[in-house]
């Protein structure tokens, strides 16, 4: 019931591009999740014409739009894929609130969250659709060895998989979200954090996650494509590492080599700090409203 009240309320949405033409106002198109297209990656509805038509009217809306806010690069690239002129498509991104001081990792809170692994690779947030689970599992097998945790924190659609592909995985724990205050704790264990996108949904999920794991000073394990923005950052910031989304192997090596090397793991997080900085939520609230002012000058 709730994927079909959501696909719901996506398609009501392709009638504001009618409203608004019929009103002679200016259309913003601001995307969250890219539909159909996370529809059909995530399985939730298989090709059909239906589909097809879905994504003709969504092309359409999107073409007829002043502007295109979306979350990353990648989803950029999908919407100008679509034929929208790039001039239009606005990257906006969600940002965060760096906090003047970080919780500490010796709080009763942190040290429940890591379980007892000396080294412990976090995932704070829903297992939904877009993840990689299966990959991020089987890395965790290759690693038990070497003393890694992974510890997933949170619900979701596909927690039952992640459960019983987990089975008798020693390195491998599954907890409940925590309350509000609790978070920064959550933040604070992780001597890695997750951020993954599994192949075919690059653009089309964008995790809001990353911007509070680097406002943690925490380092990231991108476990996504090449093209992903996660991928982008990490690579471009130096605040993380990166592995393929399909090779358990890449994933065992990625973490492996932030294990190895402490020095390397506190300078990633330190530039995760800074690089946080630079996706002030207040500053990407402000692009957000000087975008809607200039579609309306336009318009």
């Amino acid at each position: 019931m709730r994927i079909l009240r959501e696909l719901t309320e996506r398609l009501q949405r392709l009638l504001v591009p009618l409203i608004a033409r019929l009103r002679g106002l200016p259309l913003v198109y601001n995307i969250r999740d890219l539909y159909p297209d996370m529809a059909l990656g995530g399985e939730i509805v298989r090709p059909s014409w239906m589909v097809d038509h879905w994504e003709k009217l969504h092309r359409r809306a999107l073409k007829r739009a002043a502007r295109v806010i979306v979350l990353g690069e990648d989803m950029r690239d999908r919407i100008v894929g679509k034929g929208v002129d790039p001039a239009r498509v606005v990257v906006v991104r969600d940002g965060v609130s760096v906090p003047e001081t970080l919780a500490s990792r010796e709080h009763p809170v942190a040290q429940e969250i890591r379980c007892g692994f000396p080294f412990t690779v976090v995932h704070a947030g829903n297992l939904g659709f877009y993840g990689a689970w299966e990959t991020l599992v089987r890395a965790a097998r290759l690693l038990e060895a070497d003393g890694v945790g992974f510890v997933f924190v949170g619900e979701g659609a596909q927690r039952a998989q992640v459960e019983a592909a987990a089975n008798g995985c020693r390195a491998v724990r599954l907890l409940a979200f925590r309350p509000r205050e609790e978070v920064p704790y959550v933040m604070a264990a992780g001597d890695l954090h997750v951020v993954t996108v599994k192949r075919g949904l690059e653009g089309v999920v964008v995790p809001s996650k990353m911007y509070s794991i680097l406002a943690a000073g925490r380092p990231v394990l991108a476990v996504a494509p090449e093209e992903s923005d996660v991928v982008r950052i990490v690579r471009r910031e130096a605040c993380g590492v990166a592995a393929d989304p399909d090779r358990p192997e890449s994933v065992a090596e990625a973490v492996r080599q932030v294990l190895q090397d402490p020095a390397h793991r506190a300078e990633m997080g330190r530039r995760a700090r800074e690089a946080a900085r630079k996706h002030d939520k207040v500053g990407e609230l402000q692009l957000f409203l000087r975008t809607l002012e200039e579609a309306a000058r336009e318009g």
